[in-house]
């Protein structure tokens, strides 16, 4: 009887970027020389997130009741799935410092890169409530996050734990690498912030995102309970890392490099690679 032919291993998962949407800046993830553009493209979407999120409750304050809570708490998910769809290749759509911290945290993101990250998504935040504040006024406590009636800081701060856990827990298990990127990313993302702010946004305004609950505050100088907003999130994201490396174990490298854009080996290699695999089994064997 003839021996069959041995079967090659399947090459690894590799995320790439459509290809119409590939450029020098996205295939090359670690260039420090196109920083600026990631840079920008951290304070533009956290303009757009914070612009809908806070902008929902001050356009129902101004509208007196015209867009109701369930509204209120969709329009952010909706908002980061269509970012992660048109920059996710870019920066990463990261959006909250929670979230950069956590991919830091988890390994797959450069600590030397995390202060300018936070500087962009803070200024963003701060950019999209101040136009808030231009153009209606100082109305509906500018969006800011606050506590529900009868509910403490302590209790504002664990909801908000709980809720970021939960976020970046969808995030770091969808991202590739360190980027927000494709449909299972800003699907998942998305839907979590949407289900996230249906139960909790009357209780603790659904944060889950220091800068966008720092932008609204400065501004509008709405600082009530504003330490759980900071201490809750980062502290969430640190129990999703946890919770990553007890499901995962630690991150892969395959996927930071094909997330960085750095070329893999030619497939034609795997074959080989897969053989020696074996030969090392059978002598083992």
């Amino acid at each position: 009887m003839s021996t069959p032919s041995p079967i090659p291993e399947p090459l690894p998962l590799v995320y790439r970027e459509p290809v119409g949407l590939q450029t020098a800046w996205t295939r090359d993830f670690l260039n420090p020389a196109n920083e600026w553009r990631r840079i920008f493209s951290e304070l533009l979407g956290t303009f757009f997130l914070v612009l809908v999120a806070a902008g929902a409750p001050v356009v129902d304050a101004q509208s007196h009741g015209q867009v109701p809570l369930d509204a209120q708490v969709v329009v952010p998910g909706l908002m980061v799935m269509a970012i992660i769809y048109f920059m996710g290749t870019i920066s990463g759509a990261h959006l909250n410092p929670a979230v950069t911290i956590s991919f830091a945290l988890r390994g797959n993101f450069p600590w030397t890169r995390v202060p300018m990250y936070i500087a962009a998504q803070l200024v963003g935040a701060v950019l999209a409530a101040g136009f808030l504040r231009g153009m209606f006024g100082n109305v509906g406590n500018l969006g800011a996050t606050i506590p529900g009636a009868d509910f403490s800081a302590w209790k504002t701060a664990l909801i908000e734990v709980v809720l970021t856990a939960g976020l970046v827990s969808v995030i770091l298990g969808t991202a590739s690498g360190a980027r927000n990127i494709g449909a299972n990313a800003a699907l998942a993302i998305g839907g979590y912030i949407a289900l996230a702010g249906l139960w909790a946004a009357p209780v603790t305004g659904s944060s889950m995102n220091p800068a966008r609950s720092f932008g609204p505050a400065l501004i509008g100088n709405h600082w009530t309970a504003f330490w759980a907003y900071v201490v809750g999130p980062v502290a969430g994201g640190l129990v999703a890392v946890g919770f990553a490396w007890i499901l995962r174990g630690p991150p892969s490298r395959i996927a930071d490099v094909a997330a960085q854009g750095t070329p893999v080996a030619p497939a034609s290699k795997a074959p080989q690679r897969s053989q020696s695999v074996r030969r090392r089994g059978r002598a083992g064997a």
